[in-house]
């Protein structure tokens, strides 16, 4: 089983910045693309951004493209989103999740079969 713990989200007003932090425990994270998606109520979990195990490949929404940044220390087990020049509409319960499969660069929801509780996030105008 693996354990993912968030932590880092808040209130901040549009144009500020954020580091969301994910912990995991539970299996060999260093083998595994680790994502960050977003949801708010009544819509679908979106995709933010992915890294691969080792760190050398990352992925971003077009959405964030230029002002989030994902990466990853995989000797502390924990992955990061630096997100700055927030915008109102970045307003979501962000979670981290594991790839089902190791050494495996896929991105999509269905991908990912492990998943932190969530941090909200939010950003006034």
């Amino acid at each position: 089983q693996v354990q993912l713990v968030e932590s880092g989200g808040g209130l901040v007003q549009a144009g500020g910045s954020l580091r969301l932090s994910c912990v995991a425990s539970g299996r060999t994270f260093s083998l595994y693309t680790m994502g960050w998606f977003r949801q708010t109520p009544g819509t679908e979990r979106e995709f933010v951004a992915a890294i691969s195990w080792g760190g050398g490949s990352t992925y971003y929404a077009d959405s964030v493209k230029g002002r989030f940044t994902i990466s990853r220390d995989n000797a502390k087990n924990t992955v990061y989103l630096q997100m700055n020049s927030l915008k109102p509409e970045d307003t979501a319960i962000y979670s981290c999740a594991a790839h089902r499969i190791p050494t495996k660069l896929t991105i999509s929801v269905t991908d990912f079969g492990f998943w932190g509780q969530g941090t909200q996030v939010t950003v006034s105008s």
